[in-house]
């Protein structure tokens, strides 16, 4: 750093720092973990080392457990229990006790800390639209290890040659606006004699979600069904509709107000015998009633959008402008965190790993955010992938609870992630396309158990 970066801060920065350090501290204390799976004085992988570990593998980019148990030695985070092995560094490099303790530790423990750790992010950021928060939704697919387990739990796709090899599991995530915070996804199979789609996932999203949230959707989910359940849920959604579910509506509704780009009717939107066949338990007088806008963004695009939000046409259009960042959240969480390469071997293991990748991202998340509020710039104008990468070399390394050392490494984790910064290149504009599907190893050959006796020409 230069003599102009090494200043002392501000009052308003050192207030910052502070601020930023008890939330931080906050989400990583994770004592609480070890009450939930009491564990002997002796044992060295408690619930809260596991837990550390878990997200330590995913934000150095799917580390191997080998990496992570070297990791433990060198750091020998304050979290572990006094011991003698961990204080002569002595410690076991092998494998074998943290793959077991990974496997000992509870579904539930993971749920914990993951929902407590979005549920306290979203706590800290303001509101969108008045005191309510706004939450984006999006599904998703994961391919999966090619496992046995796996594969009953998440069924390859198929076609006419017959099924594939990568198990698919879908999900449907759940982003809060103000602060980019992950909420725990909801999964099931893609594919097979139990797959599940995306507008029945949304039951349990809308439940998670603190009541009285506004709901941001696509296209997918701008159908009676699924307005019916956010509804149900206390939840206020705002959705995009196809063009001919959208001019059904306008002819059934009145036309309320109008502006120079702009066009709002007010619906009363009862299911049609097609949606009663898919939803069998609608009530017999479910109805509702809904506002549905019209707005010219450009020659190219207009948006129908469904909502029962009383704010104008235009200002619902922009709050659903901000739809598209949930897909590069996605994008961050599956490429940039590289959950695609989860190297789980069963259901529950791969749900447990993926509930720590969230964490992990989310952390990330929250220390992109502060370090944009210091640098006075909009948070998506930091590189997610710039901060991920000053927060596991300068703040991941070791884990403290002393809050002098934690003050001393956040501050200089803030410091160099306020100049993650994106270029400005002026005039660049790319058209959306489809990412190429990205290899994920050698092609699937099933297991044989080795052979016995001396090695042969085969089996050397």
């Amino acid at each position: 750093m230069d003599a102009t970066e090494t200043e002392s801060l501000t009052a308003e920065q050192e207030a910052e720092f502070d601020q930023a350090f008890e939330l931080l501290t906050t989400f990583v204390d994770l004592s609480q973990a070890d009450q939930m799976l009491p564990l002997g004085p002796a044992a060295i992988y408690t619930a809260s080392v596991v837990l550390w570990l878990l997200v330590y593998q995913r934000l150095k980019k799917n580390a191997t457990l080998q990496v992570a148990v070297k990791q433990l030695i060198e750091s020998a985070p304050q979290l572990c229990r006094d011991n003698k092995r961990i204080r002569q560094k002595s410690l076991s490099a092998k494998t074998g006790s943290y793959s077991d303790a990974r496997q000992r530790l509870p579904l539930e423990v993971a749920e914990w800390f993951a929902s407590h750790l979005s549920n306290s992010i979203v706590a800290t950021a303001p509101p969108s639209l008045g005191n309510r928060r706004a939450f984006l939704i999006d599904g998703t697919t994961m391919t999966l290890a090619p496992e046995k387990e796996l594969r009953a739990a998440f069924p390859p796709a198929s076609n006419q040659h017959g099924e594939g090899v990568w198990p698919v599991a879908l999900l449907l995530v759940a982003h809060e606006l103000e602060s980019g915070c992950a909420m725990l996804p909801e999964m099931g199979p893609m594919y097979g004699p139990n797959a599940i789609a995306e507008v029945k996932l949304v039951r349990n999203c809308f439940r998670r979600l603190p009541p009285g949230s506004i709901v941001i959707g696509d296209v997918n989910f701008g159908i009676y069904s699924v307005v019916w359940e956010a509804v149900q849920a206390g939840q206020m959604p705002l959705f995009r509709l196809s063009e001919s579910r959208f001019a059904a509506l306008c002819r059934q509704g009145q036309l309320e107000c109008q502006g120079e780009n702009w066009k709002t009717w007010k619906v009363r939107w009862k299911p049609t015998s097609k949606d009663r066949r898919s939803n069998p338990d609608l009530p017999v007088d479910a109805v509702l009633e809904v506002l549905v806008h019209e707005v010219v963004i450009n020659p190219k695009l207009t948006l129908r959008l469904v909502t029962l939000l009383s704010e104008s046409a235009p200002l619902v259009a922009d709050l659903y402008g901000q739809r598209w960042e949930v897909e590069v959240d996605i994008r961050n969480v599956k490429v940039v965190l590289d959950t695609e390469s989860i190297r789980a071997r069963s259901e529950e293991m791969f749900r447990k790993e993926l509930l720590t990748s969230m964490a992990a991202y989310n952390l990330v998340v929250q220390v992109r955010r502060q370090a944009a509020r210091l640098a006075k710039v909009p948070v998506k104008k930091l590189s997610f992938t710039g901060v991920w990468t000053t927060f596991r070399q300068f703040l991941l390394t070791h884990l403290h609870k002393d809050p002098a050392t934690w003050r001393e490494r956040f501050e200089l984790t803030l410091r160099y992630a306020m100049r993650d910064t994106l270029p400005n290149r002026p005039g660049r504009k790319f058209e959306r396309t489809v990412y190429p599907r990205r290899p994920k190893g050698s092609t699937f050959e099933k297991r044989t158990p080795p052979t016995a006796g001396p090695p042969t020409d085969d089996t050397k």
